[in-house]
């Protein structure tokens, strides 16, 4: 593995922002704290621009290269999870009820480290636009700051991000050309019936047996509607109704998720799920509303970008650690907003065993920090060479 040697030397730095990053988490576009901390950090290293308050805490920061040339966007996201952190670490978050359980502060650091690197080598032609977003696990950061016209205001011709895996290879990234990760939508059903007895169902419309049959009806859309070799998942994941064991409810709620990456199959999960939910309801004798949210799209890699990207990681981790053909996954991620707009790459980097993203006892493994700051460095030097 080719760590940058400016890059290792600042490991232990780096372990030192990751664990107080560790101990602060907020939610949503509240990361107060954390944009406080980089946006010193930053000034610290001597970026030549910085702007700050987009998406509410969200920074970008622009580090001047040698010579005239396009402008590299690299984004981290910064924002935690409502998590109750159970790992048990000195440096455990000391936010009740909020926790870096998706390794966001590993994220951030090794967008930092990358920062540090790229101010005192200035190894590149054009300028670099380092991107730290607030909000991605909540309502879309990236898309908030694509309207608040960064891409265009930064003139950002590219852009490119990293994720941490756990129980991936260390150091190894895994990304392909194409769509990386699924489109997220949110669908939210409410059934009207008329409550009654329990003993007497004959007098009631009951929407209980409208929600189950809906629940099991709607799964014919991804086994009868869309090609098998396509990707589809609608899950349902809440059905709320009644309250004793006695009395038919009136109504009742359900919720769910739809993951897909193509529109097609977009268009077409939403319009059968809005024909099942009437027809089931309505054999039912009930009334049923669908609220169909649209969520992030599809993460689309361009073809450009794969390779651009995976050059720079095959310098740093080596060839055989480096997959360009990678499967792509169900679950979803704003930087898609981004490369809706422009053209880059998003990429996976393994970081050896530990807890699943999203569990209490997750913690970023530190030794990859440096891996990920030396792939953002790379990167920019790959793409935009000082003479280009």
């Amino acid at each position: 593995m080719a760590i940058v040697n400016r890059i290792a030397g600042y490991a232990d730095e780096m372990t030192g922002w990751r664990r107080h990053l560790h101990t602060i988490p907020e939610l949503g576009r509240e990361c107060f704290e954390t944009a406080a901390f980089v946006e010193e950090k930053l000034r610290e290293f001597g970026v030549d621009e910085i702007q700050t308050g987009f998406a509410t805490t969200g920074i970008v920061a622009i580090v001047n290269g040698q010579g005239d040339g396009p402008t590299i966007g690299l984004r981290a996201d910064m924002d935690g999870l409502p998590i109750i952190e159970t790992t048990g670490l000195d440096y455990q978050s000391t936010h009740e009820g909020r926790m870096h359980a998706c390794g966001h502060d590993g994220h951030t650091t090794m967008l930092l480290g990358a920062a540090k690197y790229l101010c005192k080598t200035r190894n590149f032609s054009g300028r670099v636009a380092l991107i730290f977003q607030p909000d991605e696990e909540a309502t879309g950061g990236a898309e908030a700051m694509v309207e608040e016209g960064i891409l265009d205001t930064f003139d950002i011709s590219q852009v490119y991000g990293i994720h941490n895996m756990p129980d991936f290879p260390v150091g190894g990234f895994f990304t392909t050309t194409g769509p990386l990760m699924a489109g997220a939508d949110v669908f939210d059903i409410n059934i009207k019936g008329r409550g009654g007895h329990g003993a007497m169902p004959h007098g009631t419309v009951d929407p209980v047996l409208a929600a189950c049959s809906i629940a099991q009806a709607i799964q014919t859309i991804v086994s009868r509607n869309v090609d098998a070799a396509e990707r589809l998942v609608i899950s349902v994941t809440q059905i709320h109704t009644g309250s004793v064991d006695n009395v038919i409810p009136d109504t009742a709620y359900m919720n769910g998720t739809v993951r897909s990456f193509t529109p097609e199959v977009r268009e077409l999960a939403e319009r059968r799920l809005r024909e099942i939910v009437a027809g089931q309801a309505a054999s039912y004798g009930c009334e049923a509303e669908v609220v169909y949210n649209r969520g992030y799209p599809t993460t689309y890699n361009s073809a450009e970008g794969v390779v651009t990207a995976t050059k720079a990681a095959r310098d740093v981790s080596g060839v055989e650690a480096v997959v360009d053909d990678f499967e792509p996954v169900m679950g979803s991620e704003d930087f898609s907003y981004m490369l809706e707009k422009r053209p880059g790459a998003y990429l996976f980097m393994g970081q050896g065993p530990s807890a699943g993203l999203h569990h209490p006892e997750y913690n970023f493994n530190d030794d990859v920090a440096p891996v990920g700051a030396s792939f953002f460095a790379r990167l920019v030097e790959t793409a935009q060479p000082v003479g280009s």
